[in-house]
């Protein structure tokens, strides 16, 4: 029995791992499993979902909730992410994260980020985040299992999903000014990120969020993922990257 299970996890590699932060990144929603706290029993509902910059999810839940009093009494849950498609719901991919849910506390700049970054990728929850009944956790994941399709299993740990290093707190602190001014100012070059590098349809993107490995991009419902061609070592290094992405889009486009 041990030599099957084995064989049923492939070993996880560098395409596990991008689809796995793909996932990741690209979440607007998920499913939350806690434990209740009554009963011990497993309780399961639908939160929306976003990532710090590091890429550890985060939630903005009401202190109403159920799940919510669940994590505060016992910090460990499940989040399940990615959507299904058309025909079988089971042919696509999707990611469980193993969590400890940490409250951050309002008004820490922790908190400012997290809901800077929470916001800016679902930007309807705007009208619940700053009412007193609202909270933001971070779900820090220490094991993920990815099913990438039938018989595309495999396990990764927290190094696999979540970036380390000074190039978090850097892209913290400069991420609003270049969002705002790629937003403003560059439409159309984030355009070419969309249609050239994610192959999405095309739409009113706009950047959501910036990371060492790549970039979101929001029109309307939809999501997309761009991942840069390297991730970045340092801040300083967004803005050649992002020319020379648009560079190459509209070269490839002409051709």
């Amino acid at each position: 029995m041990t030599e099957q299970k084995k064989d049923v996890i492939r070993e996880t590699d560098a395409e596990a791992i991008r689809l796995a932060r793909t996932l990741l990144r690209g979440a607007r929603f998920g499913a939350l499993a806690v434990i209740e706290p009554q009963t011990g029993s497993p309780l399961a509902s639908r939160v929306g979902v976003a990532t710090d910059v590091d890429g550890t999810p985060l939630i903005l839940v009401s202190m109403l909730s159920a799940h919510t009093g669940a994590i505060l009494a016992d910090p460990r849950c499940s989040l399940l992410l990615g959507e299904p498609g058309k025909g079988d719901p089971l042919a696509h991919p999707r990611l469980t994260l193993v969590c400890r849910a940490r409250r951050l506390a309002r008004g820490s700049s922790e908190h400012a980020q997290a809901e800077r970054r929470y916001l800016n990728h679902n930007p309807k929850a705007a009208l619940y985040a700053g009412l007193g009944d609202f909270s933001i956790f971070r779900l820090e994941p220490e094991r993920g299992s990815l099913n990438g399709g039938f018989g595309k299993a495999y396990l990764l740990d927290s190094a696999d999903l979540l970036t380390a290093g000074p190039i978090v707190a850097e892209i913290a602190a400069s991420e609003q000014s270049a969002l705002d001014h790629m937003n403003a100012d560059h439409l159309d070059a984030i355009a070419v990120y969309a249609e050239y590098f994610a192959k999405a349809a095309k739409g009113s993107w706009t950047v959501a969020g910036f990371d060492a490995d790549g970039m979101d991009l929001l029109s309307g419902d939809d999501v997309c993922r761009v991942f840069f061609p390297q991730p970045l070592q340092a801040a300083r290094e967004l803005r050649h990257v992002l020319v020379d992405m648009v560079k190459r889009g509209r070269a490839t486009d002409q051709t």
